[in-house]
C-alpha cells in the first residue's frame, strides 16, 4: 500500500526543488487547490491526477509513489 502523506511530502519536495509554487502547479494541472492537502490526510488521488502532476514536474510516478529513489528518470 502506498502512503498518501509520502507522495505529499514527494511532490512538494521536489516541487520546491524546482522552484515550483503548488499553487501555479495545481493550477495549471486543472486540480483543486486543496488536491496535495487533502492527499495528505490520506484520501486518494486519481492515477491519472498523479500523471499530471509527475508529468508537469518532470519525475516519474514511480518516484512519487516511493516505487524509486531517482525522480528524474525522464531526463
Amino acid at each position: 500500500m502506498y502512503d498518501s502523506q509520502e507522495i505529499a511530502n514527494r511532490i512538494k519536495s521536489v516541487a520546491k526543488s524546482r522552484g515550483i509554487i503548488l499553487k501555479t502547479m495545481l493550477s495549471d494541472c486543472k486540480l483543486g487547490i486543496n488536491t496535495i492537502s487533502q492527499m495528505s490526510k490520506g484520501n486518494d488521488m486519481l492515477s491519472k491526477n498523479l500523471a499530471r502532476i509527475a508529468d508537469y514536474l518532470d519525475c516519474s510516478v514511480d518516484y512519487l509513489l516511493g516505487r524509486t529513489d531517482k525522480p528524474d528518470v525522464n531526463r
